[in-house]
């Protein structure tokens, strides 16, 4: 039987701060080794593996680039190099590949031809903004891009808020950076007063703010987080 590569997932920062501040040695060792990646965006991912890795040269690395515009038919070439007993690493532009991330179907794919898949230790932005919220770790759920249009987005945060309160789940969400401050807008007009509300930007970045209160004692705050990555989260109590 011929022996197949491991998919390492491996982390990166959340922007620019220094790697070591947030990624394990083992993710650096791993660099080291694997020169075949899948990334979301080529440019940004030689940065990133230069940052952990400076020694790496650059044209040794092999990328392919794995986004929106990526047609399906093309991923089984992706894994080519794990078929034939390399090594791969698959990163995201930002935080833990596959969470949030369209690299969860190379996973899958991994999976489906018996692949193992390493997941390495890093910093997950959704993870961390539950840490910090004093909400209920127990219980939570992380439910991606809220609607665009405006009554769909008012019934979503409806949705959500009843959920929180009926199963005491925490509820995940995030919105395109530069709608933020619009969505802390309508979050403070559509909540209910008591609800709890988390606002997590920048995280383990030196402008880190992330901040827990009632939607009534939001409304006395004014913040502004326009185009910074933030993870909003809600329950009522």
């Amino acid at each position: 039987m011929k022996l197949l590569g491991k998919l390492y997932l491996i982390p990166t920062t959340m922007g620019e701060s220094d790697p070591m501040d947030v990624l394990p040695q083992t993710v650096k060792r791993s660099i080291e080794l694997i020169d075949h990646y899948i990334v979301e965006n080529d440019k940004t991912a030689r940065k990133s593996i230069k940052a952990v890795y400076p020694e790496k040269k650059q044209s040794e690395l092999v990328l392919f680039t794995l986004n929106k515009r990526t047609e399906p038919s093309e991923h089984l070439d992706f894994i080519k190099p794990l078929l034939e007993g390399k090594n791969m690493g698959l990163m995201s532009e930002a935080g833990c590949p596959g969470v949030a991330d369209p690299g969860a179907v190379i996973v899958k794919l991994a999976h489906e031809k018996g692949i193992q898949v390493v997941p390495l230790v890093g910093p997950s932005s959704i993870l961390l903004a539950m840490m910090a919220s004093g909400m209920n770790g127990q219980s939570f759920t992380f439910n991606g891009y809220l609607p665009i249009d405006k009554d769909e987005k008012k019934s979503a945060l409806r949705h959500f808020e009843r959920l929180s309160q009926d199963k005491n789940q925490s509820q995940i969400f995030i919105e395109t950076p530069y709608r933020n401050n619009k969505l802390i807008e309508d979050l403070l007009q559509i909540l209910n007063p008591s609800t709890h509300l988390c606002i997590a930007t920048d995280i383990t970045l030196p402008t880190e703010f992330i901040k827990t209160m009632k939607i009534t004692d939001w409304k006395k705050l004014k913040i502004d987080i326009d185009k910074r990555p933030t993870i909003f989260i809600i329950h009522k109590m």
